[in-house]
């Protein structure tokens, strides 16, 4: 039985190089939502600045998400929304959507891949910024929940006092969300709008 493929260079390979590689990339793909919650537990060890951790504010954001009667889409991809911040400070929010693309509704991916654009209507003009960032994409489908998001629950949730759930809470969500099939259509809904609030959903949560 093999251990490790034969080559040194990849067009050296036969089929059973790359069957034996696909069994083993599959197999790893299955721990990618472990992986992932390990790599939110880090973001607490980021610089930070705020009152509460960047690892809070994570939390604190997909909290919000879930009470407000959010899908499992959009508190998960609430919940790692800002995930790239230790691994990608200057393009978190392409690092994020990338992440989560192949196993999310095409909305969700959107709004996290654009969230960082859109928060700069809070902060931009204070910094030398452009505040108005976000009207390059006016018109958009999806323009209006990136803004509802940005006010909601990532704006909003740097705050110390606020009773946030803990990330066991949110654990089987992430699991649920990377056991998908990747890119599988019925997932995705390219063109497809889900509220973000959910008054009856809330009201049970």
């Amino acid at each position: 039985m093999m251990d490790h493929v034969k080559f040194t260079a990849m067009k050296d390979g036969d089929r059973e190089d790359y069957t034996f590689l696909t069994e083993h990339e599959v197999a790893f793909t299955k721990g990618t939502a472990d992986r992932l919650l390990t790599a939110l537990e880090t973001l607490d060890e980021g610089l930070s600045g705020y009152q509460i951790t960047r690892l809070g504010h994570s939390l604190q954001s997909a909290t919000r998400a879930w009470r407000d009667g959010a899908d499992t889409d959009w508190v998960v991809a609430t919940l790692l929304h800002d995930i790239g911040d230790i691994f990608a400070p200057y393009n978190h929010d392409e690092y994020a959507a990338s992440i989560i693309k192949p196993f999310v509704r095409e909305q969700c991916t959107w709004v996290v891949e654009k969230h960082g654009d859109f928060q700069m209507v809070y902060y931009g003009h204070h910094v030398g910024g452009n505040q108005h960032k976000r009207d390059a994409y006016a018109g958009h489908a999806y323009f209006d929940d990136c803004a509802t998001f940005c006010e909601r629950w990532d704006q909003s949730s740097f705050d110390p006092d606020y009773d946030m759930l803990p990330l066991d809470h949110f654990r089987p969500m992430v699991r649920e969300v990377f056991a998908r099939k990747a890119y599988d259509p019925a997932v995705m809904q390219p063109g497809v709008r889900v509220p973000l609030v959910d008054a009856e959903v809330a009201s049970e949560r």
